[in-house]
Order: structure tokens, then C-alpha cells, then sequence
């Protein structure tokens, strides 16, 4: 372990289920480990609809809300984002109003999207092509329109990716660190999936102020190793700037770009095959937008000899996401059919 720093988090609502579960997956360490053991740390189970990475980000906005007598939380992203649902979770739960900039057009309802309405998020719709510059100026907007009508948003970033949202997983480390104690792990290797880059820059910001002995791998989805790196620089600088105690150092940051496929939110054959293997060996459920990329890359890097890291164990970062499949049944069902 490394030099750690003494963290003064900022406000905190205690919305996750915490800590979630640390797993030895022992079948897929056989399938597929190369003589390394892959282990999973179950952020899939850190609530029924707060399911997944994003409600670590929102206990910490959600508090920030709170603190500062807003009374709507709004943020945007995909119809079938992960964290739109679980931003319309977490308002309901605290008696507030939010919106939702989608980008797509109404439709069917189904996953993530059936979920939001559920909840009685008020969703704009914004063109599929809106860029994230575009996103901001849409949030900001939705901001002036609800102050004209006597209420204060807070606007979120898409993923909840900020220096704020960032505060999530680096609470997280120190949980992970405590998984690793207790299992007697002394150097590892943390995966995941990184679609906004706030997870994977609260990762590496965990594992330099905790002193953590550990290689984080972020596993791209959409874009490129340059932006996420720059991203997750983004994020850390951007909360060093308000909190003068924090090292004067940027985060390391290690990005595979080689796994996204036909883009984000579309997934290949491969990816479908891969979770539906591991499901029938442990049980758990991938999805093929973010988690099923990332553990699809890290067990083809493994196959392959290519995996960025000499740690023989492996914690897979289950970020959640297991509604975002239903979407895709007829993939799923071609891939069954396939093994």
C-alpha cells in the first residue's frame, strides 16, 4: 500500500446499499483467468431500481441537492440510460421533481426508459446526434425554464460525472480495499466499463489517495483512450481546484479503446456469446452496452496475453446495468441459441 491521505468527504445521502458483495468468481477464474483469478465486486446489488455504479455518484449529488434547497434534479443522457433511471429513483425517493433530457424519440416502453416513466420523470426529447457540448447548453436551459416557474434544479452531468459525482468511487476504494484485506489480496488489478469517464475517474483517484496497491483497466464503450484519459484528468483537476489539501499530481489513468464494437449502445455477436457464457457459469448478468464490453475485453486480453497488468487477481467492477438488456432479448436469444 501506498501513502494514503486523510479525506474529508464532502455531504453524503445514504441511498446505496452498502457494501456490495466481493465474490470469488471461481468457474469463470477456470474458463477464462489464464492461471489469475478474477473476482467480482457486485455493484449490481446496490439497490432493486438503484441497481449499478451510478447511485455512489448520486448519494453525493443527491446530498448536494438537498444542502442546497433544490427541489428538481435534472440530467440527460441515452432512452436507455442507467443513470437517467436511477436519477428518477433517487427524486422519488426524496420527495423530488426531475426531468430527463433523452436523447431519442418516444417510443415503446422497455428497460431503463419503462423505468423512468414509472417513476414520473418529465422527459424532454433531444435529437439521437446531440453531442455533449449540445447536452450542457439543453441542461442549462432546463435550469432557466424550471427557475421561471419558482422551482431550483440541480443539472447533473450525463453519468453523473463530475467532481462531485467522482466522490462515489473514491468512497468506493476504501470499501474495495477493505474486500481485499479480508481476502488476503495484496495487488490487483480493478476492470471496468467507462461511458462518461466518472467511475473510472473516482477509481484512479481512490487508489492514489487511499494508497491502494492496484492497476485500475477502464474499458471504453464509446470514444477513445485519449478522451477518457483526458476526461478522467478533467474530473480530478476540476476537484483539486476547490480542495487545496489533495495531491498535487494527476491520477493515472489506463484506457483500452479496443473493445467497442459498433458503438455505444450496439454490441456484436461476441459480446452477446460472452455474457451469456458467464451468466450459465456464475449466475450473474452482464449488459451489452457497458459491462459486457468491458468483461468481454478483459477476457479476450487475457486469452490474448495483451492485459495491461502483472496482478494475478482481477476484481471485475460489476457496474450495473442488467435492465439495459431486455432491450436487446432477440441478441440474447440468438446467442443462447448459439451456445
Amino acid at each position: 500500500m501506498g501513502l494514503k491521505t486523510i479525506l474529508n468527504y464532502p455531504p453524503r445521502e445514504p441511498l446505496a446499499v452498502l457494501p456490495s458483495p466481493f465474490h470469488l468468481l471461481s468457474r469463470a477464474s477456470e474458463r477464462w483467468g489464464q492461471g489469475r483469478r478474477i473476482w467480482c465486486k457486485r455493484d449490481d446489488l446496490t439497490g432493486a431500481l438503484l441497481t449499478g455504479n451510478k447511485v455512489r455518484k448520486l448519494e453525493f449529488l443527491a446530498a448536494e441537492a438537498l444542502n442546497t434547497g433544490c427541489t428538481v434534479l435534472v440530467t440527460a443522457g441515452a432512452l436507455q440510460s442507467n443513470h437517467c433511471r436511477a436519477t428518477a429513483a433517487v427524486a422519488a425517493q426524496l420527495g423530488l421533481k426531475c426531468e430527463l433530457i433523452l436523447r431519442g424519440e418516444e417510443q415503446e416502453l422497455s428497460g431503463n426508459y419503462l423505468l423512468s416513466k414509472m417513476l414520473n420523470a418529465e422527459i424532454t426529447y433531444v435529437s439521437r446526434r446531440t453531442t455533449g457540448d449540445e447536452m450542457t447548453v439543453h441542461l442549462a436551459d432546463s435550469e432557466r425554464r424550471w427557475a421561471a416557474k419558482g422551482e431550483k434544479a440541480l443539472t447533473i452531468p450525463i453519468g453523473g460525472s463530475d467532481s462531485m459525482g467522482i466522490w462515489g468511487y473514491i468512497l468506493a476504494v476504501e470499501e474495495l480495499m477493505a474486500d481485499m484485506e479480508q481476502n488476503a489480496l495484496s495487488q490487483v488489478a480493478i476492470v471496468h466499463a467507462t461511458g462518461s469517464g466518472g467511475t473510472q475517474a473516482g477509481l484512479n483517484a481512490g487508489v492514489l489517495l487511499h494508497g491502494a496497491s492496484a492497476d485500475v483497466i477502464s474499458y471504453a464503450v464509446c470514444d477513445d483512450e485519449s478522451y477518457f484519459n483526458a476526461k478522467a484528468q478533467e474530473d480530478w483537476e476540476n476537484l483539486r481546484a476547490y480542495r487545496s489539501e489533495l495531491p498535487d499530481e494527476p491520477i493515472k489513468t489506463l484506457t483500452s479503446d479496443k473493445y467497442i464494437g459498433p458503438g455505444y449502445g450496439r454490441a456484436g455477436d461476441e459480446i452477446f456469446d460472452t455474457l451469456a457464457e458467464l451468466a450459465r457459469l456464475e449466475g450473474i448478468t452482464l449488459d451489452p452496452v457497458y459491462t459486457g464490453k468491458a468483461y468481454h475485453g478483459l477476457v479476450t486480453d487475457l486469452s490474448q496475453n495483451t492485459f495491461p497488468s502483472e496482478a494475478s487477481d482481477i476484481i471485475f467492477m460489476h457496474t450495473g446495468g442488467v435492465f439495459g438488456i431486455f432491450p436487446h432479448a432477440s441478441a440474447v436469444q440468438a446467442a443462447l441459441g448459439r451456445g
